[in-house]
């Protein structure tokens, strides 16, 4: 199931500037790890250990320290980890963009990713292996469109068989399904110190600090928000 757009059109904004020069930073990024993998694979580790986030150093102080938990959301592990949190951002976060504005929306994908960091440590205190991707704050992105937005269309890649179908889903059933897929293997994580290539705990981490979303919503949408509510 790979969700492929956002159905509906922006209010505010026609093009989608900081999510747009977001993928393109994670991109030029990504050619650099490129680059560094061509000297070879100690050069990359030592790299990857340097500007991603690992549990222990955070909580002993060493190496790159909290800093690690902004550097490593610009670091993937390769193309498909790349270009699987850069869709998830293009088909969430265009909406989301246009709820806050360019900057607003930054600082909110920053503090989603800090925020799914700051999780994934406390859940993984003994790990010493370098954590990096921005699937976190892509997490977060996924739960402002939630709240937002929970009866939205995505229109989805769905292969069954051999026959692929296109259908629009509501992001109501779609967010909560992949968030749903984390629950098990955090549970695993925490309890019985399963180890998994990816990091669940800092997708849950980031799919809860997107109720931050209030504190970055243009003031208009917000107190629209708010009386739609009836508060």
């Amino acid at each position: 199931m790979f969700p492929l757009n956002d159905t509906e059109p922006n209010r505010y904004i026609r093009f989608p500037f900081m999510v747009v020069t977001l993928i393109m930073l994670n991109v030029m990024v990504m050619g650099i790890e490129l680059a560094i993998m061509w000297q070879g694979e100690t050069a990359f580790m030592e790299f990857i250990y340097r500007f991603g986030i690992i549990p222990t150093a955070i909580l002993t102080r060493q190496g790159g320290g909290a800093l690690t938990a902004v550097t490593q959301m610009f670091l993937h592990a390769g193309f498909w980890h790349l270009f699987g949190n850069m869709l998830g951002l293009w088909v969430y976060g265009r909406r989301v963009e246009d709820a806050c504005g360019p900057w607003r929306f930054l600082f909110f994908y920053l503090t989603c990713g800090v925020f799914a960091e700051i999780v994934y440590t406390l859940a993984r205190a003994q790990s010493d292996i370098a954590g990096i991707g921005a699937s976190g704050a892509v997490f977060g992105v996924m739960g402002a469109y939630l709240i937002l937005y929970p009866a939205g269309y995505i229109r989805t890649l769905i292969i069954l068989g051999v026959v692929p179908i296109l259908p629009k889903i509501r992001a109501f059933w779609l967010i909560l399904y992949f968030v749903g897929l984390q629950i098990i293997p955090a549970v695993n994580t925490l309890f019985s110190q399963a180890r998994y290539q990816v990091a669940h705990w800092a997708h849950l981490g980031g799919f809860i600090g997107s109720l931050a979303i209030f504190f970055f919503l243009r003031p208009e949408l917000f107190h629209r928000y708010r009386n739609d509510l009836h508060l």
